[in-house]
């Protein structure tokens, strides 16, 4: 059974957390900057709001992920911070 084309992979996932996270800095950067209209910097801080969220919703489901993941046969579950660095070099092995 083949996944619906509707349906993100996780590398299509994170491509699209980095882009909108590097987006992000570059607004934000804009925001910054002392030549910006106020016109723009109403555009660029209601897309920075929006990136943001989408941001932060995609590192909830991360967390949620995790958390699923961490869960032991018994159904309690351990909670341990996600070290991100560790697991890729654990993948690039």
């Amino acid at each position: 059974m083949h996944p619906s084309p509707s349906k993100k992979s996780d590398s299509t996932k994170k491509l699209d957390f980095e882009k909108s996270l590097a987006r992000l800095e570059e607004v934000v950067r804009k925001l910054e900057a002392a030549n910006v209209s106020l016109d723009e910097a109403m555009k660029l801080f209601e897309e920075g709001v929006e990136l943001a969220r989408a941001c932060q919703k995609q590192l909830e489901e991360a967390e949620a992920r995790v958390e699923i993941l961490l869960k032991q046969a018994d159904g309690t579950l351990v909670r341990k911070p996600f070290e991100a660095d560790r697991e890729e070099e654990e993948n690039s092995d």
